[in-house]
């Protein structure tokens, strides 16, 4: 069994990828480091994990872990990730993985001069929904796809929020804009070229809470919608001439609605519904990293994919300054 060591004892880690390791078939939780060793000796008496770590450093030193899950504020992946690689961890980090693009070079040198497996956390990557939609329009279900449009919104006010402080990498489009764009990468196997965007900041808070964007793939457009200060919805719907497909949970699927994606025929005047009941995206995600780890042919979110996804978030922010079309 993979031994999963826990980089603090952050909400996500807790209530998701904690149960995710512990419900997967080739992982334990072994270790909790935390700055506050009474909050890693805590979390690990209620999980059963055998090992708390009064600092990251002591974790990373320890022979009772194998890799690394860091759901540490994004202004600190890059610095762990790094850290846990030379460590000869290997490291699964919270999305988004960095600040900018170019950070992301000092992690894949990391990960290549110590031959250890790094990911980002996308966990949608694993999530069957999204290989089936991607089926559907490869085998043009829905004609030609002419438009994909999205959403990603919750309500968050709270001024010691991690989302909301600029200096700790806190913002809609590091925390959520990174999701539409990925999902119609991974749906379309389509690059984004060039970005147009809006960009709002909170007066206080100094970060972005609000994106209107549009993203043009070459072939068809891409237009969403984030927001840290408006009502919860996800939503994509990827729309050719022959029919559209619309999820219903795109991103947290079997929270905000069920696993569900439906196809609108228009050519046969019917719509199907494809169901996805039990499907574990964090559990999945987990399961695979650790068979990447293990030297097991594994698909994983590459880094060379999330230097991918940085770069349009990167060119989103630059289109927000200049409100023109910027080349990614």
């Amino acid at each position: 069994m993979f031994r999963w060591g826990i980089l603090s004892t952050a909400r996500i880690a807790r209530e998701q990828v904690i149960p995710a390791i512990q419900d997967s078939e080739n992982g334990v939780v072994a270790a909790i480091a935390s700055r506050d060793e009474k909050r890693a000796a805590a979390l690990a008496r209620r999980i059963n994990a055998p090992h708390a770590f009064g600092s990251y450093e002591e974790m990373l030193a320890s022979d009772a872990v194998d890799g690394i899950y860091i759901p540490l504020p994004t202004a600190q992946h890059v610095e762990w990730a790094i850290k846990a690689a030379d460590a000869g961890k290997h490291v699964l980090v919270e999305k988004p993985l960095a600040m900018t693009a170019g950070e992301i070079d000092g992690v894949i040198a990391a990960r290549d001069r110590n031959g250890v497996v790094v990911s980002e956390a996308f966990m949608v990557f694993y999530h069957p929904q999204w290989h089936r939609i991607r089926e559907l329009i490869a085998d043009g279900a829905i004609g030609r796809l002419r438009h994909v449009q999205g959403a990603f919104s919750y309500h968050n006010v709270d001024p010691h929020n991690m989302r909301n402080r600029p200096e700790l990498g806190g913002g809609a489009l590091p925390d959520i804009g990174v999701y539409p764009i990925v999902t119609a990468r991974l749906a379309t196997g389509f690059e984004p070229r060039r970005m147009q965007a809006s960009v709002e900041r909170d007066p206080d808070f100094g970060t972005d809470i609000y994106a209107s964007v549009k993203a043009d793939f070459g072939d068809f457009e891409l237009s969403f919608y984030v927001s840290t200060q408006m009502a919860g919805r996800q939503m994509m719907v990827f729309h050719g001439d022959k029919g559209f497909i619309e999820v219903a949970s795109p991103f947290n699927a079997g929270l905000y609605d069920h696993h569900r994606i439906e196809l609108h025929d228009q050519t046969r005047g019917e719509t199907r519904t494809m169901r996805f009941p039990g499907a574990s995206q964090y559990r999945l995600q987990v399961e695979a990293f650790v068979r990447a780890a293990q030297g097991d042919f594994s698909p994983i979110f590459t880094l060379e994919e999330s230097v991918k996804n940085q770069m349009a978030i990167d060119a989103i922010y630059r289109a927000g300054e200049n409100q023109g079309w910027v080349e990614i």
